[in-house]
């Protein structure tokens, strides 16, 4: 489990695509203090395991099912990532509950610079909408957000400074790919309505 705070943003250093799968090693130095082979880590909002470990970084089989469902199928060395380690249990959970397990690709909008800040409208699967609310919780790429507005086919987020300055978040432009977790909780709520319905 993971709350959608990024400890940081790492680089893609290699990929090696293998029968439809890829290993990904990735330059880090934060992420790395008590890091563990075997120990599941949030790359870019996707749960992968670390399979290998030096002081340099780390690295992560990616499933044919990952590369096809989130945007770390189209990542190629150099490209920038969000990371974060499985949250402790005596930690603090200052985001939200995070999978890592990536309901669908969104892709940028729009993008209006405010003083501080920016907001962001981001275009969604249709089938995602009955689970993001305004004002409630959404992963883009990792980062746990609150959303500003909602509709069938798009919500909005606003990135504050510090969000925009530690994160890729405050490098997206308008058509860039993004990865969406939405709430957990919503998903819960939303399959237990459908099977009351049915009985």
């Amino acid at each position: 489990m993971f709350t959608g705070l990024v400890e940081e943003v790492a680089t893609v250093d290699d990929r090696t695509d293998l029968d439809g799968a890829a290993v990904l090693a990735v330059t880090a130095t934060t992420v790395l203090e008590d890091l563990r082979t075997g120990d599941s880590i949030a790359v870019s909002g996707t749960c992968l395991t670390v399979t290998e470990l030096d002081e340099r970084g780390f690295t992560a089989d990616v499933t044919p099912e990952s590369l096809r469902r989130t945007t770390l199928g189209s990542l190629a060395p150099g490209d920038p990532v969000n990371l974060e380690r499985a949250v402790r249990v005596d930690a603090r959970l200052g985001g939200h509950v995070v999978q890592g397990h990536v309901d669908g690709v969104g892709t940028v909008l729009q993008r209006r610079p405010g003083p501080r800040w920016d907001e962001v409208d981001l275009g969604m699967p249709v089938a995602l909408a009955r689970y993001v609310a305004e004002k409630g919780s959404i992963t883009v790429d990792g980062v746990s957000l609150t959303v500003t507005w909602a509709g069938d086919e798009a919500f909005g987020v606003a990135l504050v400074p510090t969000t925009l300055e530690r994160t890729t978040l405050g490098t997206l432009a308008r058509g860039d790919r993004v990865n969406l977790e939405v709430d957990v909780v919503a998903k819960y709520v939303a399959r237990l309505l459908s099977v009351r319905a049915d009985v």
